[in-house]
């Protein structure tokens, strides 16, 4: 492989060159690079070795140094005397509440927390459950953990009380963070008995838990076991920051979707931070004091990296948002967070877009607020296809870009590195690789593809810091999702390809490339295809199993508030784009009108459910799922057209 193969290209665009620069810095010399990265944060003790490539089964950065997250994300700042900027803001339109907290403030508030879970005994290398809802609490148990070198591990608020116990057997929780319920538009939803039930059903039992009350619902407390928060803050002293090896967990995130055994993605602390570091000015082009707003939740890897962690290490005002997109109270209400806390970025899924753009096609609530302070929109978790990026850079008038990444690296794999350079935008890429990924595309065989062919999308070993290093407890099931595939490299699971400028295309998850007569189609540049058609909302197309052909693509449909149209007229329609679009090669036929397509409570489409349902194989209700109705309504709709039975 010849070295001005792997680096970016720096041909093209003169706003290029810059980026190209840094970026192939990054991966001649990682130790250098990262090394002088790791200088901004405060280390208790200086590394021995920036990365150490030999470490089994993947390469561990800054060796033998040690620091406290916790401290870098706080008493840092206020040691610099920035103890008075804003730390964090809550807004909740569900409960009609909102608060703020200084750096001093959230300090002081997570110390005390800190201490009394060190009243309880937990202490370095101990895990903690935290299942909770989007709560300046939340944060605050997170934040808590990683003061004392716990390892947190946050599920869902609301997630089943089943999948919560798998979690508890796999992690060995010490404790046990909660509230007594979540909130949504139109119930409250009681967290206190399913978690309960959990540790009922879990053969690990938990020592303790301190659980927050909310007066919108009491919980019932068990004797002996169960905390009261409030108590438990007025009764404990706080606690100092606990140094931890760089190379310790600072989390473990279980993977959406998981079911059995379950998938504990680490994170450690030294790789993650200065990963996280440079992104907030690189990616974002924030600066300490900027409000940094990502509209997601706690339990994913996005409300870890970008709500939490990510915008407290940069120094800025992070925004928690209890509440949707539409309906709480309208489709104008992420247009009132801006202007009223001033927002300079906002980060959210294409999904929560494709929501206001079905209520408010127009954009008539986003004209009623004043959005100047706002620079970009970033988005991320699923693919974002071109007429959501354009519909929105429409109507905001500002830079949207999408970027890349997984639960498993912690923060983008592919972005415009705005902070550095602005790239010109291509709809439906998220750009260039970042730094430290050296990103490849390979057929089946291991041989990396021509630019502009689809295959496997790898990334070459080492991964850059923040990277998971392994699974919680299970090496062998690490190396064999991840690291078997192709030796020496980390199999994302997607497909795609390069461009001649080098920008990525991510088209589908592996799993969701169809083999229709030979030919792998992406159901992606499918969807992309009905996406573009004016009266939808929101599509998703899957294979579905054909005797002749071996699968057949099949498209479901959403359509945008106030089209009444005939179905047939409008599915004829719909199947002539794509035959236009992509050729007759995909034998798009079979499409289906829907209310509304199944998601996980991260937006992303439930398509290989989908898939099972209508082969009519063996399927689980993903534990995910925001609603489960909607699988009724998808079965029926499958079975109307013949499948499903």
């Amino acid at each position: 492989m010849s070295t001005h193969k792997r680096q970016l290209a720096t041909r093209g665009t003169r706003e290029m060159s810059k980026y190209a620069e840094i970026y192939n810095h990054s991966l001649d010399d990682p130790q250098a690079f990262w090394g002088d990265v790791a200088k901004g944060l405060h280390w208790d003790k200086p590394w021995d070795q920036v990365l150490d490539e030999s470490a089994q089964p993947s390469p561990r950065w800054f060796v033998g140094g040690q620091l406290n997250t916790c401290f870098n994300a706080l008493d840092r700042h206020i040691d610099a005397g920035n103890g008075d900027r804003l730390a964090l803001i809550y807004d909740s339109p569900v409960t009609d509440s909102k608060r703020s907290y200084t750096y001093t403030e959230l300090r002081d508030e997570v110390a005390r927390l800190a201490g009394a879970l060190s009243a309880q005994g937990v202490s370095k290398g101990d895990r903690v459950i935290v299942y909770m809802p989007m709560i300046p609490e939340a944060a605050i148990s997170m934040l808590a953990c990683a003061r004392i070198g716990a390892i947190h591990s946050v599920v869902f608020g609301g997630f089943a009380a089943k999948e919560l116990a798998t979690r508890i057997d796999d992690s060995k929780p010490k404790m046990v963070l909660s509230a007594s319920c979540g909130i949504e538009p139109s119930r409250v939803v009681a967290y206190k008995p399913l978690l309960d039930e959990a540790i009922e059903l879990s053969t690990h039992k938990p020592q303790s838990c301190i659980i927050k009350q909310r007066p919108q619902l009491a919980a019932d407390m068990i004797d002996g076991r169960d905390l009261d928060w409030d108590q438990a803050m007025s009764d404990s002293a706080p606690a100092e920051c606990v140094p931890v090896k760089a190379t310790d967990p600072l989390y473990i995130l279980y993977t959406s979707g998981t079911t059995g055994q379950p998938k504990g993605v680490v994170r450690d602390n030294g790789g993650h931070a200065a990963a996280l570091l440079w992104s907030m000015k690189n990616i974002y082009n924030v600066e300490p004091g900027d409000v940094y707003w990502a509209a997601s939740d706690v339990g994913w890897v996005v409300g870890h990296s970008y709500i939490v962690y990510g915008p407290l290490l940069a120094g800025c005002t992070t925004v928690i948002y209890e509440g949707k997109p539409v309906g709480t109270p309208d489709p104008g209400a992420f247009w009132r967070v801006i202007s009223e806390y001033q927002v300079k970025v906002l980060f959210t899924a294409p999904t929560a877009f494709r929501a206001i753009k079905k209520e408010d096609p127009q954009g008539a609530y986003m004209s009623k607020y004043d959005l100047s302070c706002m620079q970009t929109l970033y988005l991320a978790g699923e693919r974002c296809d071109p007429d959501t990026l354009h519909w929105a850079e429409t109507m905001l008038e500002k830079p949207v870009i999408d970027h890349w990444w997984q639960t498993e690296t912690g923060w983008a794999i592919a972005a415009n590195p705005m902070g550095v350079e602005p790239m010109p935008v291509k709809a439906g890429s998220p750009t260039v690789a970042m730094v430290g990924y050296d990103v490849r595309i390979l057929d089946e065989q291991g041989n990396e593809k021509p630019d502009g062919e689809m295959g496997d999308i790898v990334i070459k070993q080492p991964l850059p810091p923040s990277c998971l290093p392994t699974l919680w407890n299970n090496e062998a099931r690490f190396v064999d999702s991840y690291l078997r595939a192709y030796s020496g490299y980390y199999l994302t699971g997607d497909a795609g390809y390069k461009d001649e400028d080098g920008y990525l295309w991510i088209m589908s998850r592996t799993d969701d490339v169809i083999n229709v007569a030979g030919h792998r189609l992406s159901t992606g540049q499918m969807e992309e295809v009905l996406a573009g058609h004016a009266d939808v909302a929101e599509c998703a197309v899957i294979g579905v199993a054909d005797a002749l052909k071996g699968q057949l693509p099949l498209g479901l449909v959403v359509l945008k508030s106030g089209v009444d149209r005939p179905a047939e007229e409008l599915g004829a329609e719909l199947v002539k784009l794509v035959r236009n679009q992509i050729g007759p090669v995909a034998a798009f036929k079979h499409i289906s009108i829907v209310k509304r397509l199944p998601k996980t409570r991260s937006g992303k489409i439930l398509r290989g459910t989908m898939v099972k349902i209508a082969d009519g194989t063996e399927w689980n209700m993903p534990a995910t799922i925001d609603d489960p109705a909607i699988l009724d309504e998808i079965s029926t709709s499958l079975q109307q057209m013949g499948y499903g039975k």
